[in-house]
């Protein structure tokens, strides 16, 4: 397991950041641009059709990048150092939760540290996007858990054999993979170096799942003492049938709560 940090480039990052930015994209998504970078004017942006919205916001953060190109790349190297401090007990932990050798796979992963406040994994690429305003606590605790998603599907494929494009929002498979981060995470090995962990402090996955329900509980409970009871396997073929059974419900909440809804 090996995972190298670069800088994408501006193309690739505004790019990114537009694909999150179209005019019905929740709040979810679209807010933290905004938050994060003042400099652009998110009411004007508001009145904007997606041409000219891809515009004004090409433009605006092409102007941004010259002066933060500097910090980008001092980041990457100080995530660099701290991955290969991290990395022994991550791939350890990772081996035990999903009963393979991590240390076989996934050796050519990176991390594109990015502009981008949103991001984005790409599974056939063993890509991640970090927000180069991440310590390097931080980002370590952001790669963990977009490496967590790049072995689940790695276990997953190899054991369902179906197809890559179904892992990917919305797709039932992507919603399931983004819950059990956390029950995988609990391993004091991985949540020990996650500032982010536990939710007291922002917590590891989308804050909507601390609030879902399902048979009456929370669904995030049925998931963790289900994954403690049996191997990564059944876990799998289980959580997945518990979320093909309630996934009208699933599904309702996450619309909601990307909308703002409650």
């Amino acid at each position: 397991m090996e995972l190298l940090f670069v800088n994408p480039g501006v193309d690739y990052m505004i790019d990114r950041i537009l694909a999150f930015q179209s005019a019905d994209t929740p709040l979810f998504w679209t807010s933290p641009l905004f938050h994060f970078y003042p400099q652009l004017d998110r009411e004007h942006v508001l009145t904007l059709a997606n041409d000219e919205r891809n515009r004004y916001l090409s433009q605006k953060l092409r102007q941004l990048y010259p002066s933060l190109k500097k910090d980008i790349d001092k980041r990457i190297l100080l995530y660099a150092d701290y991955w290969a401090t991290c990395k022994p007990q991550i791939v350890a932990a990772l081996s035990e939760a999903f009963d393979c050798d991590c240390n076989a796979i996934l050796n050519d992963m990176q991390c594109r540290v990015s502009m981008n406040p949103i991001e984005p994994r790409f599974l056939t690429e063993h890509a991640f996007d970090i927000f180069y305003l991440n310590s390097e606590k931080g980002a370590i605790g952001e790669a963990i858990h977009e490496i967590i998603h790049l072995v689940w599907f790695h276990v997953w494929h190899d054991l369902f054999r179906d197809s890559w494009d179904e892992y990917e929002s919305p797709s039932l498979k992507w919603i399931l993979s983004e819950m059990v981060v956390e029950s995988i995470m609990r391993d004091n090995r991985l949540s020990s170096i996650n500032p982010y962990f536990p939710r007291e402090n922002g917590g590891c996955i989308y804050p909507y799942f601390f609030t879902m329900k399902t048979d009456n509980r929370p669904t995030l409970d049925v998931l963790d003492a289900m994954y403690h009871s049996c191997s990564i396997g059944e876990f799998m073929r289980k959580s997945y049938a518990y979320g093909q059974k309630h996934e009208q419900k699933i599904r309702r909440h996450i619309k909601q709560s990307e909308q703002g809804i409650f």
